[in-house]
């Protein structure tokens, strides 16, 4: 028996896990690392504490399989902007998080300037502090970092890649790349023009390869030992998308983590950008002919920044549960939120709102309000802020989502996915694994290395665990139209607030 293990490097926690030849689980582990707030929406990670983190989980899983690792491969928080020494291997700041919105000012003086047209015919995003770009340019500011030859740059992936590799490797996958704000989606090269928009030389950034494929091998001094093939990267989403086997056009998941993120497969011809949503490299794989270069799929997305992390609020700021396992029955204990609605744009509000100016927001508290209509409200909020998605992506691109897979530690919730499916009047899928960001990174290595041999192995690993259809009834989807209606107000009046 050999394994595949996968490094999920997420925004609050590193986890590694090793998967046969099923696509099963067999050995996990997991460590949270601190979450820095030095100053109202500005939100950093220590580079180091990830990669001790992801050691520690690594050494972990490898002391409890009993055969070799084949490859390793590796997910991420996307767009999470890293600076290191070459030299070194040091760190020369913080991480400046996906979430950080410390470059909301600097967006709207680009979009004011008349970029916005380039950055959305370049690289499918929009102008928000959200992507890479406007971080480094921050961090290479004044009193920053020098961006000298021996500085480098990546996403949280291209930084494990060169630890992992010894420092010999700086490289990332057309997925990470294709988030930075600097990478030409179809051409799949850097784009001169938005390095020099923002300021940052060719020398800091890493080779992009495909997504499945040896990008290098583990040092002497990994746990797995060395020489074993780091042969698979993607963008956490990517990955998702790539795990719950969404291979043909139109299959569409969403993935219920520290933000909610749909995706659906649009083929292997870049579309134009559409209204509120992003356009993105999906993944790319060898030829399967062997003589031809990758093949690229892309993928309009819908982010939504804060769902899970809601519910570390309710845990951690609040005090209303313990364990964030507690939020589905106090959530379930009682109808309906009794009118409240909770709009949590802790760090502004994603697709297809694109407002960093957005802040959280609870409405409708009344006397009887109660710890689990709170609950109840941050529950729906998922599911309202995925129609959010689901409604501009069927409208804007032409595409109507048929049915949504989900995954994520939040899709445990069966509450949550009725709500789903009577929010979208669809079918909602749980898969066995619900791991499924790892599971991507794995199946992306295991295909380089010849683990699986075909799309077809991996299709049919997928299994099914839990499936709910939607209320048909007129009363149920009368109640389903004015709880979103009501969101849509909620909404509404959150926008801009820190701006106004």
């Amino acid at each position: 028996m050999t394994y595949v293990i996968a490094i999920d490097a997420g925004t609050t926690s590193v986890r590694s896990i090793a998967f046969d030849a099923h696509g099963r689980p067999v050995a996990s582990s997991a460590r949270e690392f601190t979450q820095h707030f030095p100053q109202p929406g500005w939100v950093e990670h220590d580079a180091n504490e990830i990669w001790e983190r992801t050691v520690a989980t690594l050494a972990d899983v490898v002391a409890a399989l009993e055969g070799p690792v084949a490859a390793i491969g590796i997910t991420d928080q996307r767009e999470t902007t890293v600076v290191w020494n070459r030299r070194t291997g040091e760190p020369l700041s913080r991480a400046l998080v996906w979430q950080d919105r410390r470059t909301a000012g600097r967006c709207d003086e680009l979009l004011a300037d008349g970029h916005l047209s380039l950055v959305r015919s370049t690289t499918g995003l929009v102008l928000d502090p959200y992507f890479s770009a406007t971080k480094l340019e921050w961090l290479f500011g004044p009193g920053g970092v020098t961006p000298g030859p021996e500085v480098a740059f990546g996403t949280i992936d291209a930084w494990l890649v060169w630890k992992l590799t010894g420092g010999t490797t700086h490289r990332t996958d057309v997925t990470n790349a294709s988030r930075t704000m600097l990478f030409d989606i179809r051409t799949l090269q850097w784009s001169p023009e938005l390095c020099d928009l923002f300021g940052v030389p060719s020398h800091v950034l890493p080779e992009v390869c495909p997504s499945s494929g040896r990008l290098g091998v583990t040092a002497a001094d990994i746990p797995t030992g060395p020489g074993v093939p780091i042969s698979g990267v993607a963008g956490d989403q990517q990955a998702a998308l790539f795990g719950q086997a969404c291979f043909a056009p139109g299959d569409t998941k969403n993935t219920y983590g520290t933000g909610s993120f749909v995706l659906m497969n649009v083929g292997e011809t870049c579309p134009e950008p559409v209204e509120g949503l992003l356009t993105t490299v999906a993944w790319s794989l060898p030829d399967p002919g062997g003589d031809g270069p990758p093949v690229t799929t892309y993928a309009y997305e819908g982010a939504i920044f804060v769902t899970g992390a809601a519910v570390q609020w309710l845990r951690d700021g609040l005090g209303l549960i313990d364990d964030a396992a507690e939020t589905g029955p106090l959530a379930a204990s009682v109808p309906d939120s009794g009118g409240v609605v909770v709009v949590p744009a802790f760090t502004g509000l994603g697709s297809p709102w694109w407002d960093p100016y957005a802040r959280g927001a609870i409405f409708g508290i009344t006397r009887g309000t109660t710890a689990a209509h709170l609950a109840r409200a941050v529950v729906e909020s998922m599911a309202y802020a995925t129609r959010d998605v689901v409604d501009a992506m069927s409208s804007a691109s032409g595409f109507a989502v048929r049915s949504l897979r989900a995954d994520g530690g939040a899709s445990a919730m069966d509450l949550l996915l009725q709500l789903q499916a009577d929010q979208l009047g669809v079918r909602v899928s749980r898969p066995v694994v619900r791991e499924t960001t790892a599971l991507g990174a794995a199946y992306l290595a295991g295909l380089a290395e010849g683990v699986w041999g075909s799309l077809d192995d991996i299709t049919g690993n997928w299994e099914l665990d839990v499936t709910v259809e939607p209320h048909t009834d007129e009363l149920s989807a009368a109640m389903a139209d004015a709880g979103y209606q009501m969101w849509r107000r909620a909404v509404g009046r959150s926008g801009r607030w820190a701006r106004d």
